[in-house]
């Protein structure tokens, strides 16, 4: 079988190679995209000979400046345009029981092929000018692929327990693909979970990150869940799974409720950090979970709790602290407020106080709210989003009356110290506070001038005086 290649870097590495006498071949992900009609900018070359020595060549020819070369696995690494190319010499490969990395020596393609971890990455498109464009595909690949099969090409024990990262990938592939593991293959993940324990949690998390955006992450969720690799990397959602009954009572089950709104944000958004929050905005419901003396089950506090959580995943498994971290804890933590809001009369003062806590991320916790949302009731369903158009509606309108938006209180604590002759102390901050509350109550204007006189009031019931003070 014979495939037509229509990318000219391709073209142009294999003229380079017919040049300079070197069997080459295309391999791994860019063969399974281009059959699966997916463009891809990740190019990987196989040199039956010397990797680096043929990558050199190819920078020299192509005049690229750097290349990186990893002499001990016999791999280069260069950028040319938009893409990225990896050229490695054929290569067999063994390891240690306790490292991802292996020991490597020359080998032939079909040993290298062997060493990828599955089939649907296992072929290989010959660049020699003799049968340029014919498909190798030692271990049915095409077929897998067909079939939409991720498999490994030999013993799924020997591929994950080299490297269980591929475990990861295996989910990862089915989740982006849409395809089915292989019985053989997903037993042998469930079998050797816990070697994921030796890989990084860069790597990890990096993965996840993949199948969050994957255009339906529940997928890859519900298969991490299934092989007991959730429990060990996410423990805080993996517990989530289950219904507790107590006289007759249920609750609903938090972690099929949890993916579907994962599934239900991912629809309407592919901002990475917001799929976090809503994996990880129930996650205060187990420790917070209570069957009361009323006969209701009841997760209070489940909100503030999550927030607490999601700051010990986020430093567990080294994610990216400060603007990410603070991003999804504010959204964790205010995840109920739009429903709650819309169940009451919503008043000036509510909107006020949502719009300041949410800040710029106000249309993303609306959307969280929204996918929140997955009764299977239909009226409630309509009366819910109808609702919270309602309150997007009443939004706009404060917004545009108030500039409520990150607001920064029109009086600076330095201002006040100067009017009423005080040293930096705990009364600044409530007089600054009371100034902030005001306006976010209604009882104020949000401007200076307001601020100052009301200001003045409260200070004087205080027993402050007031100075002018030019500044």
């Amino acid at each position: 079988m014979k495939i037509q290649i229509a990318d000219p870097i391709i073209n142009q590495i294999a003229q380079i190679a017919h040049i300079n006498n070197v069997e080459i071949y295309l391999v791994g992900g860019y063969v399974r995209d281009m059959l699966l009609n997916r463009k891809s900018k990740d190019i990987d070359i196989v040199v039956i000979g010397n990797g680096p020595n043929f990558a050199e060549i190819v920078g020299k020819m192509l005049n690229v400046k750097n290349i990186s070369i990893f002499k001990n696995y016999g791999t280069a690494h260069l950028t040319y345009k938009n893409y990225e190319i990896e050229i490695v010499g054929a290569r067999k490969e063994s390891y240690s029981i306790n490292s991802r990395k292996p020991q490597v020596e020359p080998g032939t393609l079909e040993d290298d092929l062997l060493r990828r971890d599955f089939t649907i990455n296992a072929l290989a498109v010959s660049l020699k000018n003799d049968n340029y464009g014919e498909i190798i595909d030692y271990f049915n690949g095409v077929e897998d692929l067909k079939n939409k099969i991720i498999r490994t090409p030999t013993n799924a024990d020997i591929t994950f327990s080299d490297d269980p990262l591929r475990m990861l990938r295996a989910i990862r592939f089915a989740s982006q693909l849409n395809f089915h593991i292989d019985n053989q293959t997903f037993n042998g993940i469930k079998r050797n979970v816990e070697r994921i324990k030796i890989v990084s949690s860069e790597r990890i998390v990096e993965e996840l990150n993949k199948i969050l955006l994957s255009d339906k992450p529940s997928i890859g969720l519900l298969l991490l869940f299934k092989s007991g690799l959730l429990k060990i990397i996410l423990p805080e959602v993996d517990v989530l799974h289950g219904v507790e009954v107590q006289e007759g009572i249920s609750h609903k089950d938090n972690f099929y409720h949890t993916i579907k709104v994962v599934d239900n944000l991912r629809a309407k958004s592919d901002k990475l950090w917001l799929l976090w929050a809503g994996l990880l905005h129930d996650i205060g419901k187990y420790p917070t979970k209570q069957f009361t003396e009323e006969k209701k089950w009841s997760f209070h506090g489940h909100e503030v709790q999550g927030a607490i959580l999601v700051e010990k995943i986020f430093r567990r498994l080294k994610m990216p602290l400060h603007d990410k971290l603070n991003y999804v804890k504010k959204l964790v933590l205010l995840h109920l407020r739009p429903i709650s809001l819309v169940c009451d009369e919503i008043t000036d003062s509510a909107i006020r106080r949502l719009i300041y806590d949410a800040g710029d991320d106000i249309e993303d916790l609306l959307l969280l709210a929204e996918s929140d949302i997955t009764t299977k009731n239909e009226v409630k369903m309509n009366t819910y989003l109808n609702n919270l158009k309602k309150l997007r509606e009443k939004i706009k309108e404060v917004e545009l009356k108030d500039k409520i938006r990150n607001f920064q209180p029109p009086v600076r604590g330095d201002e006040i110290m100067k009017w009423f002759k005080l040293p930096p102390c705990k009364i600044v901050g409530e007089l600054k506070d009371s100034i902030k509350n005001a306006i976010l109550d209604g009882v104020i204007s949000n401007d200076r001038n307001s601020a100052i006189e009301y200001l003045k009031k409260i200070a004087k019931e205080k027993g402050l005086e007031f100075h002018e003070v030019p500044l």
